[in-house]
C-alpha cells in the first residue's frame, strides 16, 4: 500500500548522514538509547485549526505539537510496517519495486498496516496487493526497529500454496527465487535482508525463532550477521 501522506514507506536505513550502533540478536536488545526530539509535521491543530506550537506538556518529558487555544496535544507514535516471508516450494517469493523509496530494488511483500486488521492479516494484503498472492501467514518472525524512521517492521513466515502469483501495482517484477539465487546486493532494506537471513538459517535448522533488530541511521553493513 502506499504510505500515509508525509510518510515515506520502509525508509531505507542505509543513509550516511550520520552513525549509530547497531544491534541484532534473537532477543530484544535491553541497552538504552537516549530519545531523540520527535519530527513533527503538523502546522495546524485538527481539531480547530489553529497553528499549534511545539513544546514538552505538563508531565511529560519530550515536546509534542499543542494547540494553545484548545490546548489539545497532538502525539506522534511509531508506525507499524508489516510483512511477510512466502515460501513456495523451497523458493522465496520477492518483488521488485516500481515505487521509491529504493525503486528498482527488491523486497518481500510488505507495508504500512491499516486500522482495523490485524497484523497476519496485514502481511496478507500486502502480499495480494505487490504480488497478486494468496498467501498463507505462519509464525512471527521478526522484529525490527528502524529508529531515525520511526517505524517497526513486523515480519512472518508465510507459504504459498500455489505458484501463482503476479506484478501489482507497486512492483516492477515478482518472482520465486532459490536461497542461492537471491539478489543479495539489491535487497532495498535492512529489515528484509535481516528476516530473509534469520528465515535461511531457522529453516536449515528446523527452526521457527523469533529474532529482533535495531537499525539507526547509517547503520547497515553487508552481509548481516548470523
Amino acid at each position: 500500500m502506499p504510505p500515509p501522506a508525509g510518510v515515506a514507506e520502509l525508509v531505507d536505513a542505509d543513509d550516511s548522514k550520520s552513525s549509530a550502533a547497531r544491534r541484532v540478536g534473537s532477543s530484544p536488545s535491553t541497552g538504552t538509547t537516549p530519545r531523540e526530539t520527535p519530527r513533527i509535521d503538523m502546522k495546524y491543530c485538527g481539531n480547530c485549526g489553529n497553528a499549534v506550537e511545539f513544546r514538552v506538556p505538563d508531565g511529560d518529558n519530550l515536546p509534542r505539537a499543542v494547540c494553545p487555544s484548545c490546548q489539545a496535544i497532538h502525539y506522534e507514535n511509531p508506525k507499524l510496517v508489516v510483512g511477510c516471508v512466502p515460501e513456495h516450494d523451497g523458493r522465496i517469493l520477492l518483488c521488485k519495486r516500481a515505487i521509491e523509496p529504493r525503486l528498482g530494488y527488491w523486497t518481500v511483500p510488505a507495508g504500512f498496516m491499516e486500522n482495523g486488521e490485524t497484523l497476519a492479516a496485514a502481511a496478507a494484503r500486502e502480499s495480494r496487493e505487490e504480488a497478486l498472492a494468496d498467501v498463507t501467514v505462519g509464525s512471527l518472525l521478526a522484529v525490527v526497529n528502524i529508529v531515525h524512521a520511526h517505524q517497526v517492521h513486523v515480519m512472518f513466515r508465510a507459504v504459498l500454496p500455489a505458484p501463482v502469483f503476479g506484478v501489482g501495482q507497486e512492483s516492477l517484477e515478482v518472482g520465486l527465487y532459490l536461497p542461492a539465487d537471491i539478489p543479495w546486493p539489491d535487497i532495498a532494506f535492512p529489515s528484509v535482508e535481516f528476516a530473509l537471513r534469520r528465515y535461511l538459517d531457522d529453516r536449515s535448522q528446523g527452526a521457527e525463532r523469533v529474532h529482533f533488530a535495531d537499525f539507526d541511521r547509517g547503520s547497515w553493513t553487508r552481509p548481516i550477521p548470523a
